[in-house]
């Protein structure tokens, strides 16, 4: 890892860059949701919403979040006293609740796909809460380090 140590600061770039990309996705997928939930199945609308979500995780979200992952964990690699610190270890429980609604919001894509949703557009719209508040905290912690 001394190898990169010289090229922290643009690992640190390309993790920042990563996450406004998932952040992006992750905002923009339950809101597809919502139309989505609104559309019969089955019907033209319905189908192409089928293609932009599929896309959406597949071409942005996931690649983003394996960069966002792959950049912080070398952060971590080259800087692994950082996992002490209370801020980070509360942004790392905030990351895994994150990955988690990720990993929620790709089940219900497929739920979607195969014409199976259970959930109305009210449930998407308070779930496309979620990113954007866990986004604050996260940034917040990072920046502030308050604890």
């Amino acid at each position: 890892m001394d190898f990169l140590a010289g090229y922290y600061v643009w690992i640190k770039a390309l993790h920042i860059i990563s996450v406004i990309f998932w952040m992006a996705g992750m905002a923009y997928l339950p809101r597809l949701f919502v139309y989505h939930a609104e559309s019969a199945p089955g019907s033209e609308k319905s189908e192409t919403f089928k293609i932009m979500e599929r896309r959406l995780l597949r071409g942005i979200v996931n690649p983003a979040m394996i960069a966002t992952f792959v950049f912080g964990i070398a952060m971590l690699a080259l800087n692994p006293g950082l996992l002490w610190d209370l801020w980070m270890q509360v942004k790392l429980v905030l990351i895994l609740i994150m990955s988690g609604l990720h990993g929620a919001f790709s089940r219900w894509r497929k739920d979607f796909e195969r014409d199976e949703n259970r959930r109305d557009a009210r449930f998407y719209r308070i779930v496309n809460e979620a990113p954007p508040l866990l986004v604050i905290f996260i940034v917040l912690l990072a920046v502030a380090k308050p604890f």
